[in-house]
């Protein structure tokens, strides 16, 4: 049997299975952006395809503390965006 990996939700704080995640990555450049191939460089992190998740995630600053930097407004609002393009 194959080992499924597990990833931890930066907002729920749930494990779940990597592939239901959507990676958030931070590049070597800086640039924080979504991850849906899970394949970009950088430092990632996971979130559940969920806007509310996304927002947990915001409120509790939890991206910052992961990448260790500030992250712009514009940059979760790409991202509520993305997300909210993709539940449709």
């Amino acid at each position: 049997m194959k080992k499924i990996p597990m990833r931890m939700c930066t907002g729920c704080g749930e494990m779940k299975p990597k592939r239901e995640l959507i990676r958030v990555v931070k590049s070597p450049e800086g640039e924080i952006a979504l991850d849906k191939t899970g394949r970009l460089p950088g430092r990632g992190a996971y979130v559940c395809p969920d806007l509310e998740c996304l927002k947990k995630a915001r409120k509790t600053r939890r991206l910052e503390r992961v990448f260790s930097s500030a992250i712009p407004e514009e940059v979760y609002d790409a991202l509520e965006k993305e997300l909210g393009s993709d539940a449709e």
